[in-house]
């Protein structure tokens, strides 16, 4: 219902009806539209975490390996952002209006990622040493990039960009960054 209804706009009655329920029985549950609301994004932020973090800690980042696993975390954004759409969007709301409830849900699905990545980074400077900037702040600015763009996916198709283009333009940009090494060439 959130892909077709501003979550402001539900009401009880609907989700019931849609659900083949009653309101009693919603508000057995929960106490409003809000609750069942913060119940779905917790959900999909733990099960998203997982997915993504999987992505990266399971991930083999070598030189040959990396940019596959770099492609890998690309799809793994986009494809939890098409699915979760509806939800995100009400999270980024209400954390934009300050809601804490929904911040902390945002704040642990992109912070885990983070750490996750964050520990790739040290792990390949351990080898390298290429780079003095903090691995967390560059774990930070990738893991928002990914978010965002994955957001924001169709309004660069609206632009002409297709998203194979996206895609991959996130992943070099992931694999370069993390990796210290230049990607392969695309074709």
């Amino acid at each position: 219902m959130l892909t077709t209804t501003s979550y402001r706009d539900l009401k009880v009655v609907d989700i019931a009806r849609e659900a083949g329920t009653s309101p009693a029985t919603f508000y057995q549950y929960f106490p409003d539209v809000e609750a069942a609301v913060l119940v779905l994004a917790e959900e999909m932020a733990r099960a998203g975490s997982d997915q993504l973090i999987g992505l990266v800690r399971e991930g083999t980042w070598d030189a040959e390996h990396g940019y596959a696993t770099a492609l890998a975390v690309a799809d793994g954004f986009i494809d939890f952002w098409d699915r979760h759409h509806s939800v995100l969007r009400v999270v980024d709301l209400a954390t934009g209006e300050g809601d804490r409830r929904f911040q902390s849900i945002r704040t642990r699905l992109m912070n885990e990622f983070t750490v996750a990545l964050q520990d790739v980074i040290v792990e390949r400077q351990g080898r390298t040493r290429r780079d003095t900037v903090d691995p967390m702040a560059t774990a930070g600015v990738l893991s928002a990039m990914l978010a965002h763009v994955s957001a924001h996916r169709y309004g660069f198709e609206f632009w002409g960009i297709r998203t194979a283009d996206v895609r991959t333009a996130m992943a070099r940009i992931l694999f370069t960054t993390v990796t210290g090494d230049l990607p392969p060439p695309t074709g």
